[in-house]
């Protein structure tokens, strides 16, 4: 299943807030007998704050995904979301949306693989 996040964000914080909202919608559009799953996913989520990236990691499961904090990046621009390449750095070799403009799809499980 896949959600889409078509409106853009003015500020970080709501994209962020966008983002986990639809990743959550498609957690219950995949679990939508079992509130209480739903519920616990959700309370899964959070966000780690570091000097270049936002990461978004679910207890248990361990990062979704990476986002640019900075305006700097020499290869991407703020608010682009990454793959997880582990725990500690994101894949770059491309960005799979942007919170800030919005016109992204997005699971419950991170963001799409390229085609």
């Amino acid at each position: 299943m896949t959600v889409y996040v078509n409106t853009p964000s003015e500020f970080m914080l709501d994209g962020l807030t966008v983002l986990k909202n639809k990743m959550c919608e498609d957690y219950n559009n995949f679990m939508p007998e079992n509130k209480d799953m739903c519920e616990e996913y959700a309370d899964s989520l959070g966000f780690i704050y570091g000097n270049k990236y936002v990461k978004m990691v679910s207890k248990g499961a361990g990062v979704k995904l990476f986002i640019v904090a900075v305006d700097d990046d020499k290869k991407f621009k703020k608010g682009d979301i990454l793959k997880p390449a582990g725990w500690a750095a994101p894949a770059r070799n491309a960005a799979r949306g942007n919170i800030l403009e919005g016109g992204y799809p997005i699971n419950w499980t991170g963001p799409l693989y390229l085609k």
